[in-house]
């Protein structure tokens, strides 16, 4: 307890040290949530609740639909819950059948393969598309692939969709390696080029990805995707 103690005054000076705009523009309400959890398990990198609270706060006390991927101890789903509030439906998908066990009030599991195509259908047509998905399910890169390419297109144009624990696509035993080209971080480095198709001067094709997506984000193992779009693409001037 004491060791545990220690790393969370460290990370409250890593706060402080790497995040002083962040700091002030938002009131870290997940990491003192995690810090204060005595329910369900809970089980995520330090690192990562910036990453969240930056991306999910538009979303707080809204009628919205989060879908995380990987359920294990049922602390997130609550997390997410008690973060977004009482007009969220939070769902839940695992392939471990004991994860049923986490559902509660606007928590509900599914269990199912994260790449099996039916299934996530039948989860969209019971929760309808979501809003925010979290891929923190197997981290195997085919998995992500096939669930991030279901997804993504269902989303809204304002949704998040983000993929975390992105350190396993430099490991082997995870369809990853640095010079592995279907790995989600490679993918991730395409869509770069894609989101700016329209000044490539024809050397990269528009698709998808490039109308549709607003902002990509990347963080130590961490990628964020913002659906939407820019319209109107000019540089005006004001001023003498």
């Amino acid at each position: 307890m004491r060791a545990l103690s220690f790393k969370l005054l460290e990370f409250d000076a890593f706060w402080i040290g790497f995040y002083p705009v962040f700091e002030r523009t938002y009131k870290l309400n997940l990491w003192q949530d995690f810090q204060t959890n005595d329910k369900k398990l809970i089980h995520k990198w330090m690192h990562y609740f910036p990453i969240y609270e930056r991306h999910l706060s538009p979303y707080r006390n809204k009628t919205v639909t989060l879908v995380e991927v990987g359920v294990s101890k049922g602390g997130s789903l609550q997390m997410w819950q008690r973060f977004l509030g009482p007009m969220a439906t939070l769902v839940g998908i695992d392939i471990d059948p004991y994860c049923k066990d986490h559902e509660g009030d606007n928590i509900f599991v599914r269990i199912g393969d994260q790449s099996d195509k039916s299934f996530l259908q039948s989860v969209i047509q019971e929760f309808g598309n979501p809003d925010i998905v979290i891929d923190d399910g197997s981290h195997v890169m085919s998995h992500i692939l096939a669930t991030f390419e279901y997804f993504y297109s269902r989303l809204p144009k304002n949704g998040i969709y983000i993929v975390e624990d992105l350190h396993t696509a430099y490991w082997e035993e995870f369809e990853g390696g640095i010079s592995e080209p279907n790995t989600f971080i490679n993918k991730s480095k395409t869509f770069v080029d894609k989101l700016n198709a329209d000044h490539s001067r024809g050397a990269v094709e528009p698709d998808f990805i490039s109308k549709n997506t607003f902002g990509i984000s990347f963080y130590d193992s961490v990628v964020v995707l913002e659906r939407g779009s820019i319209p109107l693409k000019k540089a005006p001037m004001t001023g003498h």
